[in-house]
């Protein structure tokens, strides 16, 4: 059963979201593809945004597990080794456009070939649902390529706790005193490209990070959005 928060604490530009109700994992992946029509010639675009360490990735893969034609893209992926949140325009041009039209997608970011990243992007085309997770996954210049949008609503220091752990355990940003430093930089340069986006505001759903209501392992909490 997930962990029960006390409450929620935001960054002063995003308003705290509620009410809160627990809903079924099959109502919230019917939430998400309200709309979208019972035959298509593309997959309907699921955007989940969120802070770092929000819970983005765990919901994202919940969803698909959902829907037995789909596929996600990790924003990370698309933005490895780019300048800060300057990606928006390798993910439409390479990754939206194509799957709004109907494409399958094979993609190298020109910085994975720069740096020795083997492999690529791939989305079949046929599928039901394409779910894009990460931070900056609904930016507003994307929005015309986005069926719908989901922000995940987190406790700051709660997900500033799990984010620091989770990267120090995997490494990824050499050691602990390293990874805690980079984690302050990061997050510098994300609370001000959130706060002038406000993906919030674009939400069709809100999903609690950190719920503050009791769940099961099969529910999540949501509120009405846009916040």
């Amino acid at each position: 059963m997930p962990a029960i928060a006390a409450s929620i604490t935001t960054p002063p530009q995003e308003p705290a979201a509620g009410p809160w109700r627990a809903i079924s994992e099959d109502d919230f992946a019917r939430v998400v593809r309200e709309g979208a029509p019972a035959s298509a010639a593309r997959p309907w675009i699921v955007a989940i945004d969120g802070r770092s360490a929000s819970g983005k990735s765990t919901l994202a893969e919940r969803l698909t597990r959902l829907t037995m034609r789909s596929a996600i893209v990790h924003t990370d992926d698309i933005a490895w080794n780019e300048p800060l949140f300057a990606w928006g325009t390798l993910l439409s041009e390479h990754v939206l456009g194509p799957l709004r039209r109907g494409e399958g997608v094979r993609f190298s970011p020109p910085a994975w070939a720069q740096h020795g990243r083997d492999g690529a992007i791939e989305v079949p085309a046929g599928l039901d649902v394409v779910v894009v997770e990460g931070v900056g996954a609904a930016q507003r210049e994307l929005s015309e390529l986005i069926d719908t949008t989901v922000w995940v609503q987190s406790d700051f220091a709660t997900a500033q706790t799990r984010g620091i752990e989770r990267d120090i355990a995997q490494g990824v940003n050499g050691s602990a005193e390293h990874a805690t430093a980079f984690w302050h930089e990061w997050m510098a340069a994300e609370l001000r490209f959130l706060a002038d986006q406000r993906p919030w505001e674009r939400a069709q759903v809100v999903v609690a990070g950190t719920p503050t209501i009791r769940l099961d392992e099969h529910q999540v909490a949501v509120a009405p959005g846009p916040l």
